[in-house]
C-alpha cells in the first residue's frame, strides 16, 4: 500500500508539473505572440507614413546596417501592384520574385491590409506578415521570424529536464514521507478491537464492518463447535461403525463402535486406513466407492457378521473421500437362514396334505374305492385342500410382514375388531358351549385393519381350539395415556412353560396331534408375533397348565407419544 500511495503522489506531482509546464509556456507563448503582433501593426503603421512622405529613400535610410536598432529584426517589402517588389530591406529588389500570389499582399489589395502567418517547414520557425495598400496602389508589407512553441521547448529541453528532475527528487522524497505518515496509522490498527482504534474517520464504516464480522465470525465457530460437539455426540453413541477418510484413504473421523469393531484406538486418527484393517476386499470396495460412488461388502470381524456400506463424498463436484458404515447383520443373516429352513419346513408341510390329496384321488382315479366310501375320499381331498388354502393363506401373510409389503396404516377402532372377530366366531364356540365375551371402551391405534383382525381371530381362535367344553374365552380392551391393551384369556388346558418361549415360531405345536386334529397349520401365533411386530406393540404370554392362557398385546398411544 506504501509503494501505491508513493507511486499516486509521485505520479501527481510530475503530472502538475508538465501540465503547469505546458500551460504557462502556452499562455505566455500567446500573450507575447499578441503583443509583437501589435508592435508589427504599429511599426507598418509608421512605415508606411514615411514612405508615403520619403518613398523608397525612407527605406534605403531603414535598411543602412544598424542605423535603427528597434526595428533591425522587421523585414520592410514594398510591392507595386502588379506584384514586382520595389524595395526589400534584406534582399536587393532585381533578385526577388513576383509577390501577387501572396496572399497577404492580394488581401491588402483587395481589403487595405491584412495579416498572414506562415511555417517553416520544418516547424520550427514562423514567420508574421502584415501588409497595408498606400494611396498610389503600391503594397507596404512588414514581416518579422518567431520561433514556436516546439522549438522554443527543444531550446529549454536542458533546463525544463533539470527543473524535471529537481521537481522529481522533491516530490518522492515529500510522497516517501506523506505515504508513511498515512499508512502509520494504518499499520498500528488492532483488528481484533476495531472500535477501540483512534484512526481516520473515514475508516469508521470499515472498522464497524471488521467489527460486524467478528461478531459474525464468532457465532459461526460457536455454531461450528456446537454442531462438532453434536456430530461427535451422535457418532459416539451410534451402535453402527462409522469411519470418514479422505480421497487417499486416511482416516479422518472414527467413532467408538468402528474402533471396537476393527480393534484399534484414537490414536488411527491421522494413518491410513490399510493401517488400521489389512482386508484386501474391503480396501478394493473402498477404492471402488471413491471410483463408482458407492459399494459393498459383508465381512466376519470378531466374531461377527458386518455389513460394510462405503459411499463417495463429493465436494464440487470432486470426489473428496469416503465414509465407510458397518452395520451388525449377525442377526440378519441368522434371520435369513431361518428364512431358509422355513423354506423347508413349509416344504415338508405342502407335502404333506398333497400327498393325501393325490393319494386320493389315485385310489378314485384307479377305481379302487367302494362306491359307498367315495364321499368319505372326497371329504378327505377337501379337507386337507382346504387345510392347503389356509396354510398358503398364511404364508403369504408371513411373508406380506416379513418384506414390509403391508398396506399403509389407519386409524382403527380396536373395539370394534374384537367385536366383529368374536361374532364370527360365536357359532365355533357354541359347537362346543364356549362362551365368548368382549369388555372394554373404544380404543384407537394406527394399523392395518386387516392385520388386526387377523391377529384377534387367531388369537380367539386358538383359545377356543385350546379351551375346555364349557369354558370361557373373556377378550379385553383397555386403554391410557400410555398405550393401549388389548387381551384374550381363556380357561383351555395351558402351555407348559418349556414351550412357552417357542409357541410364536413358525410351524411349532406343543401337541402336534391335537393340532392336526384341529386344522392348525402352526402358523397362527407366528402372525400375531409379526403382526404386533410391523405394529410396534408388545406381546406378553401368561399361561398355566390346566388353567388356561392369557395372552395381551399392547400398543403404543400414538395420541399422546405424537409418532
Amino acid at each position: 500500500m506504501t509503494k501505491k500511495i508513493f507511486r499516486s503522489i509521485l505520479l501527481a506531482a510530475v503530472s502538475v508539473l508538465l501540465a503547469s509546464l505546458v500551460v504557462i509556456m502556452g499562455c505566455l507563448y500567446e500573450y507575447y505572440r499578441n503583443v509583437q503582433e501589435k508592435q508589427l501593426r504599429d511599426e507598418l503603421r509608421l512605415a508606411s507614413y514615411g514612405v508615403e512622405a520619403d518613398g523608397s529613400g525612407y527605406l534605403e535610410q531603414l535598411a543602412a546596417p544598424y542605423r535603427f536598432a528597434s526595428i533591425a529584426d522587421f523585414r520592410l517589402t514594398w510591392i507595386a501592384a502588379d506584384g514586382e517588389v520595389l524595395f526589400d530591406t534584406h534582399v536587393p529588389a532585381a533578385e526577388m520574385e513576383n509577390h501577387a500570389d501572396r496572399a497577404e499582399v492580394r488581401q491588402a489589395l483587395a481589403e487595405g491590409e491584412s495579416v498572414e502567418v506562415r511555417y517553416s517547414k520544418t516547424l520550427t520557425e514562423r514567420t508574421l506578415y502584415c501588409a497595408q495598400r498606400l494611396s498610389d496602389g503600391t503594397v507596404l508589407r512588414i514581416s518579422i521570424s518567431q520561433l514556436t512553441v516546439f522549438a522554443l521547448a527543444v531550446g529549454m529541453l536542458q533546463p525544463i529536464l533539470l527543473i524535471l528532475i529537481l521537481a522529481a527528487v522533491l516530490s518522492a522524497l515529500l510522497a516517501h514521507r506523506m505515504a508513511k505518515s498515512i499508512v502509520a496509522p494504518l499499520n498500528r490498527l488492532d483488528l481484533d478491537r476495531p472500535l477501540e482504534n483512534d484512526a481516520y474517520e473515514e475508516l469508521s464504516p470499515l472498522l464497524r464492518r471488521i467489527h460486524q464480522q467478528h461478531r459474525q465470525i464468532d457465532a459461526q465457530l460457536q455454531e461450528l463447535r456446537r454442531k462438532t460437539e453434536e456430530f461427535e455426540q451422535i457418532t459416539e453413541n451410534m451402535g453402527e461403525g462409522l469411519v470418514l477418510l479422505d480421497r487417499n484413504g486416511v482416516i479422518l473421523s472414527v467413532n467408538p463402535a468402528a474402533r471396537a469393531i476393527f480393534q484399534a484406538d484414537s490414536a488411527c486418527v491421522g494413518q491410513e486406513f490399510l493401517v488400521v484393517d489389512r482386508d484386501h476386499e474391503i480396501n478394493l470396495a473402498i477404492q471402488a466407492a471413491l471410483e463408482e460412488g458407492h459399494s459393498e461388502i459383508r465381512a466376519m470381524r470378531n466374531n461377527r457378521e458386518y455389513q460394510f456400506d462405503i459411499s463417495q463424498i463429493t465436494s464440487e463436484g470432486t470426489a473428496a473421500g469416503t465414509v465407510l458404515l458397518a452395520f451388525d447383520v449377525t442377526e440378519q443373516a441368522a434371520a435369513e437362514r431361518s428364512r431358509r429352513e422355513f423354506t423347508a419346513n413349509v416344504s415338508h408341510e405342502l407335502k404333506t396334505p398333497l400327498q393325501s390329496i393325490m393319494g386320493s384321488a389315485e385310489l378314485l382315479e384307479n377305481g379302487l374305492v367302494k362306491q359307498e366310501d367315495i364321499p368319505q375320499f372326497v371329504g378327505v381331498i377337501r379337507t386337507e385342500a382346504a387345510r392347503l388354502v389356509t396354510l398358503v393363506e398364511d404364508i403369504i401373510h408371513l411373508s406380506q410382514l416379513d418384506e414390509g409389503t403391508a398396506p399403509a396404516k389407519e386409524p382403527v377402532n380396536l373395539r370394534e375388531i374384537a367385536d366383529s372377530a368374536v361374532s364370527t366366531l360365536r357359532e365355533r364356540a357354541a359347537e362346543r358351549r364356549i362362551s365368548l365375551s368382549v369388555t372394554g371402551e373404544d380404543s384407537m391405534v394406527n394399523g392395518v385393519r386387516g392385520f388386526l383382525y387377523e391377529m384377534l381371530y387367531n388369537l380367539i381362535d386358538n383359545a377356543i381350539k385350546y379351551n375346555i367344553d364349557g369354558g370361557r374365552v373373556n377378550v379385553t380392551v383397555s386403554a391410557d395415556d400410555a398405550a393401549v391393551t388389548v387381551s384374550v384369556k381363556d380357561t383351555g388346558i395351558g402351555i407348559p412353560p418349556e414351550y412357552q418361549a417357542r409357541v410364536f415360531e413358525r410351524f411349532f405345536r406343543v401337541d402336534k396331534s391335537r393340532s392336526k386334529a384341529s386344522g392348525g397349520t402352526g402358523l397362527g401365533l407366528s402372525i400375531v408375533k409379526h403382526i404386533a411386530q410391523y405394529h410396534h406393540a408388545v406381546l406378553n404370554l401368561h399361561s398355566t397348565v390346566g388353567t388356561g392362557t392369557d395372552i395381551s398385546i399392547t400398543f403404543p398411544n400414538e395420541r399422546q407419544t405424537g409418532q
